[in-house]
């Protein structure tokens, strides 16, 4: 119980650190890691260790996505790239519904492709479509953020979902398929949080009228839209080609999808399409554009670190398993799984983790819950998922993906990221809750 209470206490000092005393969360985050590595524990050396792994294991999987990502970011708003592809959404959908358009999206990337990813790839066409349309960024970031993380827990082949379903011997067509009656609801539930804490506290991004660039001399859409949609298609086709079914068979071809699928090979890709963005007359250089993305990258990539470090230290403490221990043995039903998921993924951060722990921890326990049914193992998987959203703050990464990218503060990503994330996570369980009526 110290230790939760600890965490508790920790949560709020770093938040009040961050936003009264504008601590960086950098320091803040790793601060926080080596004082809950003291209370769990941990020796001084495990604590040094753990730290460093947990760093360098999130940028290992995150780090280089980040800076392709920032670089394509970079051509796209010099170029006038975004701009383009901002007036082509406008166009098509009209300035009142861009974050719904948004929205969408998010939630038609994040199938195949992380959460994480997929809103570095948008961010470019979401500020873009800030300038163009005058809807504040925290309206669009928060509406994409939504559209993302929910289909990132609740449809396979995402990898969360995906363990879930296995774990639990769940029927992996059927959780598909209750995953899209789930996450619709789930993502618009937090577009409109958006657009309400959006259009209360959030400023739509300054159109630039000194910009050198014409609106006659954007690049076409379709250049434009390349350096994007090409890594999204690769990525899917990357999912299509791991999948259990092998539906392009077990040869060099499909190892070659999986090769050029890999978010890192899509995104270096898209960088290389983002450098025809660049016009030929123009006096600023391949390199100094490249320097602007990293620039931008390299604080990014600290924060996300220092949270991946946090969260590697909360692990070690074995705080997951005293969760666990404290919940299994209450019958609660599918509320059980919603909890220990929603417990586990605000005390460490990682909704993929909190998926696959609490995925077997309860899976001993389907029997006796009523749930030994195709019907109530899917939606067991379902409710896991809606627990593993509830709630996205300072120790889980994509947290400070879409804080730093949306250009919010702590204080402001909390109230508007975060309790949008709780939101989605209390409608998801009562969405699940409702299909599962009767069944126990």
């Amino acid at each position: 119980m110290l230790i939760l209470i600890s965490l508790v206490l920790v949560v709020i000092l770093m938040i009040v650190a961050s936003s009264k005393f504008n601590v960086h969360p950098f320091l803040s985050l790793l601060a926080a890691g080596i004082f809950m590595g003291f209370i769990g524990g941990l020796s001084e050396a495990e604590i040094t260790k753990t730290l460093m792994e947990g760093f360098g294991k999130t940028l290992g999987s995150i780090g280089i996505i980040i800076a392709f990502g920032t670089i394509i970011g970079a051509y796209l708003e010099k170029s006038g790239g975004a701009m383009s592809l901002a007036n082509w959404v406008i166009k098509k959908v009209g300035k009142k519904n861009s974050a719904l358009a948004m929205n969408l999206t998010g939630f038609i990337v994040s199938i195949p492709v992380y959460c994480d990813s997929g809103f570095i790839i948008l961010s470019s066409l979401m500020k873009a479509v800030s300038k163009r349309s005058n809807i504040p960024l925290i309206v669009l970031g928060v509406s994409l953020a939504s559209g993302l993380y929910a289909t990132h827990v609740f449809i396979p082949p995402t990898p969360g979902p995906l363990a879930a379903t296995a774990a639990l011997d769940a029927d992996l067509g059927l959780v598909i398929m209750l995953g899209f009656v789930v996450a619709i609801p789930v993502a618009l539930t937090g577009m409109f949080w958006g657009k309400y804490i959006g259009n209360k506290i959030g400023k739509p991004i300054a159109l630039d009228t000194k910009s050198t660039i014409e609106q006659k001399k954007l690049p076409n859409t379709t250049k434009s839209f390349a350096p994007l949609l090409v890594p999204i298609i690769l990525i899917a086709l990357n999912s299509i080609a791991a999948y259990p079914t092998h539906p392009f068979g077990v040869g060099r071809f499909a190892e070659f999808l999986q090769f050029i699928g890999h978010p890192v090979i899509a995104l270096f890709i898209g960088v290389a399409l983002a450098f025809q963005l660049r016009q030929k007359k123009s006096k600023e250089t391949h390199t100094q554009w490249v320097a602007q993305g990293l620039k931008q990258a390299g604080v990014i990539i600290l924060i996300t670190g220092a949270g991946g470090a946090f969260g590697a230290i909360l692990r070690a403490t074995g705080i997951g398993d005293y969760i666990g221990e404290t919940f299994s043995g209450m019958e609660l039903g599918l509320l059980l799984p919603f909890l220990i998921a929603a417990i586990l993924k605000t005390a460490q951060g990682s909704s993929t983790v909190a998926i696959i722990t609490t995925a077997a921890i309860i899976a001993p326990v389907m029997e006796s819950f009523g749930l030994d049914t195709s019907f109530g193992r899917a939606l067991a998987v379902l409710a896991i998922g809606a627990g593993a959203m509830t709630v996205s703050h300072i120790n889980d990464s994509f947290f400070w993906v879409v804080a730093q990218f949306t250009e919010m503060d702590t204080k402001t990503a909390l109230k508007s990221q975060t309790v949008a994330t709780l939101l989605q996570g209390l409608v998801g369980i009562g969405v699940v809750l409702v299909l599962g009526l009767g069944l126990i």
